[in-house]
Parts: structure tokens; sequence; C-alpha cells
């Protein structure tokens, strides 16, 4: 079933390379089938994952629908888990099931956090990928701006996780890291003046999450489940 046309598969593609999280999934999968569980699927999560990996089945979770979705991205979801994550009970999700887990700018929000991983990569198969970005530390120190660029700036964070904390909770499951460090897009850092430009245009302000790659602002970790 083709659910986007052809002017919106280049679109998709040219995200693709610009997205730094889609670089793993597309390395893991390219275009083939795959399970995703999309920890966070707000601002139409879903409808930006089909058109990137039309071939993925997309299962999402969070803890209220209302987050900047249209009615259309859940159209596109196998199945929505509408769940408090800091509650640590994830029975409604099957175990051994989902091939990727994907959980981008979650865990600051959560105080047990790291408890929330230690539950969560019960859900994935053997073999399968987990990916996990966040503020790092570095992010404490960034100066505050519009669209959060210190950790700060956003009142919903709670906690800073490091990559050697969620390296040794992914490790200590049984899975191998692949990749982990400061988040750096190249593309980003060579485009981030022309967003500029048409952010000053369009809202006659600076977004931090523009400065995010060049300054250092969030940390990933990439493992795969041995």
């Amino acid at each position: 079933m083709e659910y986007f046309s052809m002017d919106e598969k280049t679109k998709a593609n040219s995200e693709m390379i610009t997205v730094f999280k889609f670089k793993f999934l597309y390395k893991a999968f390219g275009n083939n089938f795959f399970k995703l569980l999309d920890i966070g699927a707000g601002n139409n999560s879903a409808i930006k994952a089909k058109k990137n990996f039309p071939s993925c089945e997309y299962y999402g979770v969070d803890i209220s629908k209302d987050y900047n979705n249209e009615d259309s991205n859940f159209s596109l979801m196998k199945d929505f888990y509408e769940i408090d994550l800091t509650k640590l009970d994830y029975s409604i999700m099957p175990d051994n099931f989902f091939d990727y887990i994907q959980m981008a700018h979650i865990i600051e929000h959560l105080y047990n956090g790291d408890e929330v991983i230690k539950q969560l990569v019960s859900k994935l198969k053997k073999d399968g990928f987990i990916y996990i970005e966040y503020p790092g530390q570095k992010s404490t120190k960034l100066p505050s701006m519009n669209g959060t660029l210190n950790f700060y700036d956003d009142n919903t964070h709670v906690r800073i996780y490091s990559v050697k904390e969620i390296e040794t909770i992914l490790i200590e499951k049984g899975f191998e890291i692949l990749n982990s460090g400061t988040r750096r897009n190249l593309i980003y850092i060579l485009t981030m003046p022309f967003r500029i430009i048409v952010s000053l245009i369009t809202t006659r302000k600076l977004q931090g999450n523009h400065f995010w790659d060049l300054l250092g602002f969030a940390e990933f970790v990439y493992a795969k489940k041995k």
C-alpha cells in the first residue's frame, strides 16, 4: 500500500539524511520490514517514521495522545500504548517482540529513567537495537535560549544522564554498544545559517535547537541486544 506520493518520498529521503536518529534505523534495516517501538510518540512521530521507513510497523508509546498529534498520525500506527513510564508497568506490551526501540529526548523528563530503560529492554527481540538520546551534562553550561539550549530552559527536565551511565545499564542487560557520544550532525551544522534565517523570518526568534549539534547539547547511545 502506498502511503505517500513521490514528492513526499523525496522529502523523506532528504529528512533521513538530516535527522540524526534516523541514520541508525536506516543502517539497521534500510527499506526492509521491522517493528519499531517509539517511546515518545508526540509531534506526529508516526507520520515522520512512516515517510522515511514505509515498510516499518510502528508502535507508539506516550503518556497521552494529545501531544501535537494529528488524527492521521494514529491511523499509521499498528498500536498505541498510553502509559506513564515512571510507573514501570509495561505489561500491555509484548516481550521479545520489537526489532528497534527508539527513545529520543525522553529520559530527561523521567526521574527514574534508568529503571525505565532496564524494564523496556525486555520488549526487544534478540539482535534488536535500541537508540537513546538526551541532553548531556554539557547542556547545563550552554546559554539559555527559546526552544531549549540550556538543560534548564525546559522546566519538565528533571534529571541529567550520562553516556557512561546508559552504557553500563545496557551492558549489564546483555547489550553490545555500537556507537555513543555527543550528537553531531554535520549537515545540521552546515545548514545552520540558513535555518536560522528561516526561523528569524517566520518566528522572529532564534531557536535553541538550531545550535544543538554545533554546541554539543545532546548525547546518545546506540546498542544491540545479544
